[in-house]
């Protein structure tokens, strides 16, 4: 791979310069030419997003397939990636894992070291990965600095192109004001409608017979989800994320499951609708962008976290109980507990920060975890949530 140069530009200047690896990123004369035309700027799925940091040592095939990094760029904080290769079946979307979607989620991918050298017999170097599903990188930046900077400053959005000079990887002040000046008027994370790019259009069932039947939401689900719910006997119709109440008869459904997914859970007001509908007429359980649209439906209110939770490391406490338990955690947008209606017990607590990371009403049957119990990748300490998610069903 003949080595070329991008650039990493944050909208206050900051830029930092890598070498290429997967898709080619765009050029500055492309962005100049979106800026130009407002009815495509914000269009573009690849190269620009909000940059996340993500503390996982490891994972970095499922953290690409997850839908919930839509719209997003991802710097790994491990300074060494791509080591043992990508192989279609830890994907978390793609044919493989019974979700036929577009498979690599993020916009871009930001590393320190790129692994090129062997890997197992049967698998996808992460150059050839990015690069057959469209998806620029960058190697060789600072992400400890661009980690700092993010935590002080907060997440911000960024793009990843083509350095005009590829003798030295740089590029002149003006070239360097246009591309600021793409990042201030392309869409904020905050107030984005992401999950109409992510989910199914059609019902899908798995396990067809099995019990209880759970009528799946898809708002930019991740397969494991699936996997823990059938291998504990459920049947599991994952429907369209624009479904209506009345759907939920047809199937009959004995319980509305929310699932993850990108953007700003405040503005999906047909997904908060539906759970309204269906709140008090059959059991809702939800995970992660779930959590927070049962939380709106409530009445709560979600607000944008400065970083967010990006990794598989964060200390949750189980409120009921008072234990921790190591979680894997995805979200930038989080319920303000204090908003929570009384008649809500909050379940669970970032034992770092204190975000509320779950609640649960028994009388109605509404559970939800913010975290990701299904993990992939991350620990399974908290895969017994849907034992509870199940158990709940079954209370009269």
């Amino acid at each position: 791979m003949e080595k070329q140069y991008n650039l990493l530009i944050l909208p206050d200047g900051t830029s930092f310069r890598g070498t290429a690896f997967g898709a080619p990123a765009p050029d500055v004369g492309d962005l100049e030419q979106e800026r130009a035309r407002p009815e495509v700027l914000g269009a573009r799925d690849k190269a620009v997003g909000e940059v996340v940091f993500n503390t996982a040592m490891s994972g970095y095939h499922e953290v690409l397939t997850d839908p919930s990094y839509t719209g997003q760029l991802v710097a790994m904080t491990y300074p060494h990636i791509g080591n043992y290769g990508t192989s279609a079946d830890w994907s978390e979307v793609g044919p493989e894992s019974g979700c036929a979607r577009v498979v690599v989620k993020p916009a871009g991918f930001i590393v320190r070291k790129l692994y090129t050298g062997p890997i197992p017999a049967g698998r996808q170097t992460l150059h050839a990965f990015l690069a057959a599903h469209g998806t620029p990188g960058i190697s060789g930046v600072d992400t400890r600095r661009l980690t700092l900077r993010l935590r002080d400053h907060g997440s911000a959005t960024g793009v990843i192109v083509r350095a005009p000079n590829q003798t030295d990887g740089s590029l002149s002040a003006a070239e360097l004001e246009g591309v600021r000046a793409y990042l201030n008027a392309f869409p904020a994370m905050e107030g984005r409608n992401l999950i109409g790019a992510v989910g199914t259009r059609e019902p899908v069932v798995f396990n067809e017979g099995g019990s209880p039947r759970l009528a799946l939401l898809d708002c930019g689900l991740k397969a494991n989800i699936i996997r823990e719910l059938t291998k504990r006997g459920a049947e599991v119709t994952v429907i369209p994320s624009d479904a209506r109440f009345e759907q939920l008869g047809e199937l009959n459904s004995d319980a509305l499951f929310l699932s993850n997914g990108p953007g700003d859970p405040a503005v999906l007001q047909q997904q908060v609708a539906l759970v309204k509908d269906t709140v008090g007429r059959l059991p809702v359980l939800g995970i992660c962008l779930g959590h927070q649209l049962i939380a709106e439906a409530l009445g709560a209110k979600t607000y944008k976290m400065k970083f967010g939770h990006h990794g598989i490391n964060h200390p949750v406490r189980d409120e009921l109980t008072g234990k921790v338990f190591v979680t894997s955690q995805n979200h930038g947008f989080a319920v303000d507990e204090a908003t929570l209606p009384n008649d809500t017990t909050v379940w669970f607590k970032n034992a770092n920060d204190g975000s509320n990371e779950g609640v649960i009403d028994r009388r109605r049957r509404v559970l939800s975890a913010q975290f990701h119990p299904e993990s992939a990748p991350g620990p399974t300490d908290s895969a017994w949530i849907f034992d509870a998610f199940l158990d709940a069903l079954k209370e009269s």
